[in-house]
């Protein structure tokens, strides 16, 4: 039977944390396509969804190299269309992976988190 509503894992290909989310996705059956930001971009729209649904605040990667050579005044009063607008620009700013379960989306990758998340 098909799944309606495949899932999707969107991050960079050679991301460590992202090897390690498909991987744990290979190894525990789950069927999933790929999206590459670096590749096919990310859509302006999602990522505006996304921010409504999950939060500028935790789905822009503060951490990354990417966001830590912005000039200050780039990073100076971040708000949800600054950050936004920063992420379309460079979307390895997006934390990696960004996983679309079709209803909900799980930022990140924690094991225990995926497992809750495929649990029958």
């Amino acid at each position: 039977m098909p799944i309606a509503n495949p899932v999707v894992i969107y991050g960079i290909k050679n991301c460590d944390t992202m090897k390690k989310a498909r991987s744990w996705l290979e190894t525990h059956g789950v069927a999933y396509a790929f999206h590459d930001y670096k590749t096919a971009g990310i859509e302006g729209e999602r990522l505006e969804a996304w921010v409504g649904e999950i939060g500028w605040e935790k789905l822009l990667n503060r951490a990354g190299t990417t966001f830590r050579k912005l000039s200050d005044a780039d990073k100076a009063d971040m708000n949800a269309a600054k950050a936004v607008h920063l992420m379309l620009e460079q979307p390895s700013m997006i934390k990696r992976p960004v996983l679309d379960l079709g209803d909900r989306r799980i930022v990140g990758f924690k094991p225990e988190i995926y497992a809750a998340a495929f649990a029958d």
